[in-house]
């Protein structure tokens, strides 16, 4: 467990001239439709049944299903949040870190469908009985998240595990010091050396040591005392489709459909990691010129932010054969996604000689790439109970290894590495989807929906599999419709999410034999998330 969330978080951290890893390019190459309250009141298992607004990115035939023109409208509302807490690295269950359970929510508003349909009646009895046109936008993915973990560590620090990190590299402190160091070192450590988060010590260039670390007459280096720590980060931002889309009504029977489809999406990542002297005497410094200090406290932030504009074909048939039964199917090409990055450094260490206080935010690195996402198949089966409702199920299949970033500059070497890296660890992912809708009474239906999909990481980065996990989404939901045009849908969706583990530093203190001391493990937080969406649709028929 704990080797392959250290890789996940360390993505983040590790960047220096580039930012683009394969985790980025799952992240923006995953679905998790929202749409209309009625497609998510019903887990988006649309794929065969058509007819609704939000249907139409899931399978461009749904357009023609229905006999009219429309327009709908979705406000929606999102409730993230999430509970941390460290994991115990012992058998006895004891908690030498983070044991603070925290609580931390976000509330955000977006509007994941807004489209409208004009139907063309062809006045035919057989052949091409209706073309439907339409323009609307569906929301594919969300990323709102709200995450703090705090508590108490006496043994390791982030500090000391950057210092250990700086020195086993073989960074010297001139390297590290230098004016244009952002230019050809890694900002981390250039960050942290050029802040005052770690020095030079013992008059050797190449040995560093954290400011909250101390250093004993025998050479033995350690945490000075007990430390404060905090670790937060926040997320936000979204994918949405926007479609021009084309169906055909052939004879009540087949109903065919093509969407052309931009991706657009903008990703705003920040993380924060605070460390802070619970009694500064505790960190005692001597200066080579003969100054005292005590270390006092220290921040190091992390941010990044991304946009995208994508292109990318969809088609899809429907086909009614009778006796209730539909049947659809839809195939996506692979979106073509042209990115625009940002990401930045910064570290500010304070001490009690507020003279000897540092600050250091490296220069915004920025870049331009291509990343081309998947392609992705969808099969759907439906049953109409007549009058009274409708059952519903999807498969939707993508292969996520198939990922790729595309370059014809120098930096091809280095994205022909991620490239294998994405070829190597990612795989398919399945989804499957279910839905139902009755209809008491006329003009009220009552809906309930749910959406499982197997994880697409098979291996972790050192090849060994990974244990499969899914991804699901339980909803329900009512919907009105007037004996006029006006109709309105109301849906509530839970996404039950897989634990997270992550560590915000390595393990870096170990034994002669190469262990990790256990006294000395480096922390590990559980990460509970809980989130739910609320959607409220606004339609009308003409």
């Amino acid at each position: 467990m704990r080797k392959t969330v250290l890789i996940i978080m360390m993505a983040f951290a590790a960047v220096c001239s580039y930012a683009q890893t394969a985790y980025d390019a799952l992240l923006f190459s995953e679905n998790n439709y929202e749409g209309t309250a009625r497609t998510v009141a019903m887990g988006n298992a649309f794929t065969a049944l058509g007819g609704d607004l939000g249907s139409v990115t899931i399978n461009p035939a749904g357009s023609a299903v229905a006999g009219y023109s429309q327009i709908t409208i979705t406000p929606s509302l999102t409730f993230s949040a999430s509970t941390t807490q460290g994991v115990s690295p012992y058998t006895d269950g004891s908690l030498p870190y983070f044991e603070n359970r925290m609580k931390s929510s976000i509330t955000r508003f977006s509007t994941p469908n807004l489209g409208v349909t004009l139907h063309f009646d062809t006045h035919r009895t057989s052949g091409l009985k209706s073309v439907t046109v339409g323009f609307l936008m569906n929301k594919s993915a969300g990323w709102d998240e709200d995450v703090y973990a705090s508590g108490t560590n006496h043994s390791t620090s982030f500090m000391g595990a950057m210092a250990y990190e700086a020195t086993v590299n073989g960074y010297s402190g001139s390297e590290l010091g230098d004016p244009n160091a952002f230019d050809h070192m890694p900002w981390k450590p250039v960050v942290g050396y050029q802040s005052g988060m770690i020095s030079t010590f013992g008059g050797y260039d190449d040995q560093f040591v954290g400011a909250s670390e101390v250093i004993y007459d025998n050479g033995e280096v350690a945490i000075g005392g007990p430390l404060s720590q905090s670790y937060s980060r926040n997320v936000q931002g979204g994918k949405y489709d926007y479609v021009f889309n084309i169906g055909a009504d052939i004879s009540d029977f087949i109903y065919l459909g093509a969407n052309l489809g931009i991706s657009s999406f903008d990703y705003i990542y920040d993380e924060l990691f605070k460390e802070s002297a619970i009694d500064p005497s505790d960190f005692q410094i001597d200066m080579a010129n003969g100054d005292r200090m005590y270390f006092k406290d220290m921040n190091y932030r992390y941010s990044y932010s991304a946009t995208g504009t994508g292109y990318y074909g969809k088609f899809g048939v429907i086909v009614t054969p009778g006796y209730g039964f539909r049947f659809g199917a839809a195939i996506q090409t692979p979106t073509v996604n042209n990115i625009t990055e940002e990401w930045q450094m910064s570290g500010e260490t304070s001490y009690t000689d507020t003279g000897y206080n540092g600050y250091t935010p490296s220069p915004y690195g920025s870049g331009s790439y291509r990343m081309v996402s998947p392609f992705r198949a969808n099969l759907g089966l439906a049953y109409t109970l007549g009058q009274l409702g409708v059952l519903s199920a999807d498969y939707e299949m993508c292969d996520y290894g198939q990922m790729r970033y595309q370059t014809n500059g120098v930096d091809r070497d280095y994205f022909e590495e991620v490239n294998r890296d994405i070829r190597e660890r990612f795989g398919t992912s399945h989804i499957f989807r279910i839905g139902a809708e009755i209809k008491p009474f006329s003009g009220i239906a009552v809906r309930a929906g749910y959406r499982a999909a197997t994880s697409s990481e098979k291996y972790d980065s050192w090849g060994e599999e990974i244990p499969g996990t899914l991804t699901q989404n339980v909803s329900f939901g009512l919907g009105y419709s007037s004996k006029k045009s006006f109709f309105a849908d109301l849906a509530v969706r839970k996404t039950i999410l897989a634990d997270e583990y992550y560590m915000p530093y390595a393990d870096y203190m170990y034994d002669n034999d190469g262990y990790v001391i256990e006294s000395a493990y480096a922390p590990e937080i559980l990460n509970k998330r809980s989130l739910w969406k609320v959607l409220l649709t606004f339609g009308w028929r003409f």
